[in-house]
């Protein structure tokens, strides 16, 4: 049985699965044609595991399925990672977190989320391209590796000259390479991660749902995060009902959706809506062409009628400050954590999980990218002042706490009071906006971070690139979430497919 790849949903896999109308040897088959046919153009991996080892896998899980013995409820489904995942060098596949200093590591014992994954019957198909080191190197466009070069977007391909950072024909954040790969029809599925907007903003230009759990409630052991504070991973899907089962693998615990799921009602589900004329992007980080910021403001503010007029109980607009308010004692807190975190945590910890490593510490990393500049610091691409800056972070920790617990406070009280004063259970705002700075900022210290989720709204007529709807809810809500990403996707139309030649 055949199935296209550029709508087919990892749930709609699983039941012809179960039916015994196609196996997993046949679903990787397929997925590899399609990653065969078009990433050579897209470029949305690093590695792609080899071909014999994925159908020899394929096959025993199938072996597995006729023996009554599935490991979990995707069990045979194809997955793929951000390459800042640890794999087990078994597994044909390498793990730079984008870094050509990297390109040699090797471990033997999987992250924590991989054998997860791996124990509950998904199949890796491969590792994803992405920012490199999740931006902490230098200001450059989303998407682009010394290792694999520049993700492309399936829907606008190339890039425009002199395009900004988050420009129309970018693809988005750091974790680009996972988010092409689901919407190109690579995977049904993909992992990726987000300090600020990095699931968020590629999902949005990819139109896939996509969630960033609760930030302190996931296994991170033997991955690659910027920050301790900030840094959360999720799944990317084109369907609510995709993103569960991996969710719930991730939190370890039953997010008990059934129910919601099969009515796909809204129920007493609340939501506050910001001003999408004041929460917009600055121009220097998107330039705006003729019309693009009038259609998706038109189009946020006919979801709201959509939403309304189907029983979404709505506030709009709610007054949410922007993220300037977020200054501590007068300076921006987020990068000097980022850049403490990165080099005193971040960085050794995505060191120790490697057996062999050719990189030692964060003045090995920038001196080798100096002595091999030509291929790890690549032209237009040729420096490295995030690491630099990061270098010079020694601050005392003590320092560094109190910085992040006054940046935390700070946000959730803002954030809290218009939780309980508007009495919703969901802030809504433009994926194109500072929003997701809110939900970094909430995240730090030892309390549970805020959850963030992603609906496709609309798809700009200028150059058909999908943009999207952020949400955010309090700690340990997915479920709320998950409600309205189903509710939603009962109420819209179906999510924009790429033109992709099969």
């Amino acid at each position: 049985m055949t199935f296209d790849p550029l709508t087919t949903t990892a749930t709609t896999l699983q039941q012809l699965l179960q039916e015994g109308a196609i196996t997993s040897v046949q679903i990787v088959e397929r997925y590899l044609l399609q990653i065969e046919r078009h990433n050579h153009v897209l470029n949305a991996f690093i590695s792609v595991a080899p071909r014999d080892r994925l159908l020899d896998q394929a096959a025993a899980l199938d072996e597995e399925r006729r023996a009554h013995r599935c490991r979990g409820p995707l069990h045979g489904i194809p997955i793929v990672l951000k390459d800042c995942f640890v794999t087990s060098h078994e597994l044909g596949m390498s793990t730079t977190a984008g870094a050509w200093a990297f390109s040699g590591a090797k471990a033997t014992k999987s992250s924590g989320l991989a054998q997860k994954l791996m124990d509950a019957g998904f199949i890796i198909l491969g590792k994803t391209n992405m920012t490199e080191f999740c931006g902490m190197k230098m200001m450059t466009s989303p998407g682009r590796s010394a290792v694999a070069g520049q993700t492309l977007s399936p829907y606008v391909g190339p890039i425009k000259d002199g395009e900004t950072i988050l420009g129309h024909s970018s693809p988005g954040g750091s974790s680009t390479g996972s988010a092409v790969a689901v919407a190109a029809g690579f995977s049904p599925l993909a992992i990726g991660t987000e300090t600020i907007g990095s699931i968020m903003t590629p999902s949005s230009r990819a139109a896939l749902y996509a969630i960033k759990p609760t930030t302190g409630r996931q296994d991170t052991s033997g991955m690659y995060r910027m920050t301790e504070f900030f840094d959360s991973y999720g799944p990317m899907a084109k369907s609510p009902a995709d993103l569960i089962s991996i969710l719930e693998i991730i939190l370890d615990r039953s997010l008990q959706t059934g129910a919601l799921m099969s009515r796909g009602k809204w129920e007493s589900l609340a939501v506050g809506f910001v001003d999408p004329k004041i929460w917009k992007l600055a121009p220097e980080i998107c330039k705006q062409e003729e019309g693009t910021l009038e259609q998706m403001v038109d189009d946020y503010e006919a979801i709201i009628s959509v939403l309304q007029e189907d029983g979404c109980i709505i506030k709009y607009p709610i007054e949410l400050q922007d993220c300037s308010v977020l200054a501590v004692d007068g300076q921006d807190a987020i990068m000097p954590i980022a850049y403490w975190e990165f080099k005193h945590i971040g960085l050794p910890n995505f060191i120790d999980a490697f057996d062999e490593c050719p990189v030692t510490s964060l003045e090995d990393l920038i001196q080798l990218n100096k002595d091999h500049a030509e291929t790890a610091m690549p032209p237009p691409h040729t420096e490295q002042n995030d690491l630099i800056k990061a270098l010079e972070m020694n601050e005392p920790a003590r320092e560094i706490k109190i910085l992040g617990d006054k940046l935390r406070a700070k946000t959730r009280r803002i954030l809290d009071e218009i939780y309980e004063e508007q009495n919703i259970n969901l802030i809504a705002a433009p994926v194109d906006s500072a929003f997701c700075i809110y939900a970094a900022a909430a995240d730090i210290a030892d309390l549970p971070g805020y959850p963030l989720g992603h609906v496709s709204l609309g798809q700009l007529r200028y150059n058909s690139r999908p943009f999207g709807l952020c949400l955010m809810a309090r700690a340990d809500e997915e479920k709320a979430l998950l409600q309205f990403m189903s509710s939603y996707e009962a109420t819209v139309s179906p999510r924009p497919v790429p033109s992709l030649s099969q």
